[in-house]
């Protein structure tokens, strides 16, 4: 058994326009490091967190709570230490308390040999989700833990889906150096849903995942569409319009709000698009005087990575 790793846990896009709390994916280049290691005192320990202000206390962190969530199902008093190198902001809408989460709970899987499968850590992570929003939603974690794209059919019971990754897939990132909290990005929703937008959603759901297998990229595009959640969310990120016609334009696939924002995504087909979408939404923040970063990154179709053991 090894006594420690050293772990990649990435950036994910969450909902991909119309699959609120359903749909996600795994970015390639930008994400976390974490080192977990096992210790001879019981208990889970987060000994160092480099690049955030966040806590150290177990119960408040969210890599604590997951591992804690983990152990209690192994049934065994086993130490662990954590380490976390955050290169994810937190409220960046790219999943970063997801990486913190599902990195923590691979890492340990791993330490322990694998007893359990990655399907079966999703829920541990999901505890990690439910301390920082409020709501254990699967749609970071999952693609994380999974890699590529993730469909959460049902959170009772829990029933994650693997989706085809298409190859020319690249995802463009802008993250406008911003905060939205997701609670405060949940708490504008609605709670009741008109029936006519229902569908419309729902069909738009069937036809991302449809267009994800058969590699139709122009039926992936015309299902990236949110005529729910976007709507209410996009008014609490500076240019959110503007940003989508810019990256429609230079030919992206579609374009929507990654998680609960401030980032905003765009999906292309080729890296050459990609980059050209990159730019066209940067010369709309740099109006804005606002900083930001931007990413572009082809799906990660393994999720967290083993980098040293």
């Amino acid at each position: 058994m090894n006594k420690h790793v050293k772990i990649f846990a990435p950036a994910t896009v969450a909902n991909l326009s119309c699959g609120f709390d359903v749909l996600g994916c795994c970015l390639d280049n930008v994400g976390d490091e974490m080192i977990v290691s096992l210790s001879s005192e019981p208990g889970v320990r987060i000994t160092k967190i480099d690049g955030a202000d966040l806590p150290l206390e177990t119960h408040k962190n969210v890599a604590g709570v997951a591992v804690e969530a983990l152990l209690k199902e192994y049934k065994k008093d086993i130490g662990i230490n954590i380490e976390i190198y955050k290169k994810i902001k937190a409220g960046s809408g790219i999943g970063s308390s997801a990486a913190s989460s599902a990195g923590a709970v691979w890492a340990v899987n791993h330490l322990l040999n694998s007893p359990f499968t990655p399907q079966e850590l999703v829920a541990f992570a999901m505890e990690g989700e439910k301390l920082a929003s409020g709501n254990a939603h699967a749609d970071n974690v999952a693609p994380a833990l999974l890699g590529g794209f993730t469909l959460v059919r049902s959170y009772t019971p829990l029933d994650v889906i693997k989706l085809h990754a298409p190859e020319d897939l690249v995802m463009t990132v802008i993250h406008p150096q911003i905060e939205v909290k997701t609670a405060d990005a949940r708490s504008v929703i609605k709670q009741n849903v008109d029936l006519k937008k229902a569908i419309q959603q729902w069909g738009n759901v069937g036809g991302l995942v449809a267009g994800l297998f058969t590699e139709d990229y122009q039926l992936i595009g015309r299902s990236l569409e949110d005529v729910i959640i976007e709507p209410l969310r996009s008014i609490l990120i500076p240019e959110f319009n503007n940003v989508k016609e810019a990256a429609i334009q230079k030919g992206a696939l579609g374009c929507g709000i990654s998680g609960s924002g401030p980032s905003i995504f765009a999906l292309s087909k080729g890296i050459e698009t990609a980059n050209n979408v990159a730019e066209s939404i940067k010369e709309v923040y740099q109006k804005t005087g606002l900083d930001f970063d931007i990413h572009v990154s082809k799906i990660n179709k393994k999720g967290i990575k083993l980098i040293e053991s």
